[in-house]
């Protein structure tokens, strides 16, 4: 059954819905979304209709104004929500990817002057492999890209094609995205702490973790979203997100910010994809571990050997941050909203056969 607390439907439905909510005369219940859980229990984050409004307006104007926007997440999560009610404010119903043959087709159907479309890094990645995807991402004004890091790489092969991207950070609790391209939205505030943690304050923040009171304490400080995030702000003031703080593996009494480990590795030519995980071990008490897949169209054999990939980081980390484990997989796990599935990442690691 459809409802908005938490916000459950097809996207038609989801959009009929939020439609009611948005033209309500008076502040209406807030919604209620489900995080997707990517490192542990989901939990069920509360969002205003002020805090919706006010992020997605900060959107448009940071865009360059309203336009037409393609669905082509779940409409479940807070960014395909929020594609939904960008789409009510600027009075332009969206176009549906599911209801089209496919990405070009969908985007055939669109009649706004200007367009959009969110997507997560790795539809980017498998797009701009089809010519004709590629075609259809050029029309698009901005293609916003969030829920994960955009590797330097993917930027620069999506430039080369005309397709101008820009890259999101946020989460449910700040209505979604709320950097872009390490800018702020405007009303937003970034600041890093002294441990390095990225708080986030401004109108587009959730009221409260759904019957966690604690919890929702935990994560407030000063009136500021407390993430789960690392970051520094540049001499100009744009943010650069290091990585979660969880994703520092102490290996050694060495702390292994396994999202650098990660990007180095990916930077290899023989590396599709990779990400880096801790899992425990008798001798270093979490053992760095790297889980790889080739480049598309070639066996997994082709991954260089282990100690190939230690040189390989060690040339721009300290050796100690070089990983200890090699495990090669076809695919790195993914949750329905295109996040990389941590536990189900640390679970390979932890069954992998690769070995120093």
């Amino acid at each position: 059954m459809s409802s908005l607390r938490p916000v459950r439907g097809t996207p038609r439905e989801v959009y009929a819905l939020l439609s009611e909510w948005q033209a309500a005369p008076q502040e209406p219940e807030p919604l209620v979304i489900e995080t997707s859980g990517s490192t542990g229990t989901p939990k069920h984050v509360v969002l205003s209709r002020r805090a919706m409004r006010a992020s997605a307006t900060a959107t448009a104007l940071r865009l360059g104004g309203p336009g037409q926007w393609l669905l082509n997440l779940p409409a479940t999560y807070v960014a395909g929500v929020q594609v939904l009610f960008r789409s009510l404010l600027s009075g332009i119903d969206p176009v549906v990817l599911e209801e089209h043959a496919d990405f070009a087709a969908a985007t055939d159907a669109m009649t706004g002057w200007r367009r959009y479309v969110s997507l997560v890094p790795t539809q980017l990645t498998r797009m701009l492999a089809s010519p004709r995807d590629v075609e259809a991402l050029r029309t698009f004004d901005t293609v916003l890209v969030g829920g994960a890091a955009v590797e330097p790489a993917l930027r620069r092969a999506a430039a080369a094609e005309d397709v101008h991207v820009v890259a999101t950070y946020g989460m449910s609790e700040t209505c979604g995205g709320c950097v872009y391209d390490g800018v702020p939205l405007d009303g937003v505030a970034v600041k890093v702490g002294g441990d390095g943690r990225v708080r986030i304050g401004g109108p587009v923040l959730f009221d409260r973790y759904n019957g966690q009171p604690g919890l929702t304490a935990e994560v407030m400080e000063d009136g500021c979203f407390l993430t789960s995030d690392l970051g520094r702000l540049d001499d100009d003031g744009r943010l650069q997100v290091l990585g979660r703080a969880d994703d520092v593996v102490v290996s050694g009494g060495v702390k292994v910010p396994g999202p650098a480990v990660a990007r180095r590795l990916r930077e290899h030519p023989r590396i599709q994809a990779a990400e880096v995980v801790g899992v425990p071990d008798a001798e270093w008490g979490r053992r760095v571990v790297a889980v790889v897949v080739s480049p598309s169209g070639t066996p997994a054999r082709n991954v260089p050997p282990l100690d190939d990939l230690r040189n390989w980081v060690s040339q721009v980390y300290p050796r100690e941050w070089a990983p200890r484990q090699l495990v090669r997989v076809a695919e790195i796990p993914l949750l329905p909203n295109g996040k990389v599935d941590r536990l189900a990442l640390e679970r390979v690691a932890a069954e992998g056969t690769g070995r120093p």
